[in-house]
C-alpha cells in the first residue's frame, strides 16, 4: 500500500531505515546531553509523578553553555530527508510544535494508558470529536534503541470512540485506561526507523516489553487553534538563531504562529 494511502486509512506509517547509523548516534549524543540535565532536576518527580516522558528538548535552558549545540539540535530535528518525506506525504504548511523524549517509568508497576493527545486539554471531548477531521497533528517517533513501545488503534484518526473505547479512555463503568482494546496493534521499531502517527488517534505506550526505552518524538502539525494555541515560543529558534539553521521553514511558520504571544522571538 502506498504510504500516503496507508496513513489516510490507518493513521500511521513506518519508514524503515530512514536514518543511517551515524545520524542516530548524533541524535543520541545530543538527546542524552539534554536528558541528563533534565534528570538531575526532575529525579524526584520522575518517581513521585510516575513520569514517562519529558518535553521541550529545544528549550534554551539546556544549552546555556553551548549555543552552537542548540543550533545543531534544531538542524537535526529538521533534517532534510525527514522534512522532505513529511511534505511529500502531507504537503506544505507544516510547523514545528515541540519535542518529547519517551522512556520507561521508574516503577514497573506503572501502567500505560489509552488516550488521544488533546484529551488532557481544556477542550471538551465532544468538541474535539466535531473538529477531528480538521485537526492535523503528528508524532514523528525516532527510536534510539529498539522498541515495541507504541500501541495504536488504526482508523481512530478518522472516527471517534466506540462505547468501549470511551469507557476505557475515561475509566468509566468499571473500566481502566490500561486494559486491552480490540483492534490494537503493537509497533516494533529499530534504530534508524521512523514511526509517523496521528496524535489524535487512540494510542498508548508499552513499557513491559522494553527493558529500556528511549525514543525522540518530534511533534508537528498544521495550524489549528486547538493545537497551535499551545505552542510555546520558548522552544523555537530566536532571531539570532533562525538564520543559522539551513532548513528552517518549519520553525519560520511556528514563529509566525507564536509571534502574537511574544514581544520578541
Amino acid at each position: 500500500m502506498e504510504i500516503s494511502n496507508q496513513f489516510d486509512t490507518q493513521g500511521y506509517i513506518v519508514i524503515k531505515k530512514l536514518f543511517d547509523q551515524h545520524e542516530i548516534k548524533e541524535i543520541t549524543l545530543i538527546v542524552d546531553y539534554i536528558y541528563q540535565q533534565w534528570l538531575k532536576k526532575n529525579h524526584d518527580a520522575l518517581i513521585a509523578d510516575r513520569l514517562i516522558n519529558m518535553h521541550s528538548l529545544t528549550d534554551p535552558i539546556y544549552f546555556k553553555d553551548n549555543d552552537r549545540k542548540r543550533i545543531d539540535f534544531f538542524e537535526i530535528v529538521t533534517h532534510k530527508k525527514l522534512t522532505d518525506l513529511i511534505e511529500s506525504i502531507f504537503g506544505k504548511e507544516i510547523y514545528f510544535h515541540n519535542t518529547q523524549l519517551f522512556f520507561n517509568p521508574y516503577s514497573k508497576e506503572t501502567l500505560p494508558y489509552w488516550h488521544r493527545d488533546l484529551q488532557y486539554s481544556s477542550i471538551e471531548d465532544k468538541i474535539q470529536a466535531k473538529e477531528q477531521s480538521n485537526i492535523f497533528t503528528l508524532h514523528i517517533r525516532i527510536p534510539l534503541v529498539a522498541e515495541k513501545g507504541v500501541e495504536l488503534i488504526p482508523g481512530t484518526h478518522k472516527r471517534w470512540d466506540s462505547k468501549l473505547e470511551k469507557n476505557v479512555r475515561f475509566e468509566l463503568n468499571g473500566h481502566n485506561n490500561s486494559e486491552e482494546l480490540p483492534g490494537a496493534i503493537l509497533i516494533e521499531l529499530e534504530p534508524r526507523d521512523v514511526l509517523i502517527f496521528n496524535a489524535q488517534m487512540i494510542h498508548k505506550g508499552n513499557y513491559k516489553l522494553n527493558q529500556v526505552r528511549k525514543a525522540l518524538d518530534i511533534c508537528v502539525g498544521k495550524k489549528h487553534s486547538f493545537t497551535s494555541d499551545y505552542l510555546n515560543a520558548n522552544v523555537l529558534p530566536k532571531n539570532n538563531e533562525i538564520k543559522l539553521i539551513s532548513n528552517n521553514q518549519w520553525y519560520k511558520l511556528a514563529r509566525d504562529i507564536a509571534s502574537g504571544n511574544l514581544l520578541e522571538l
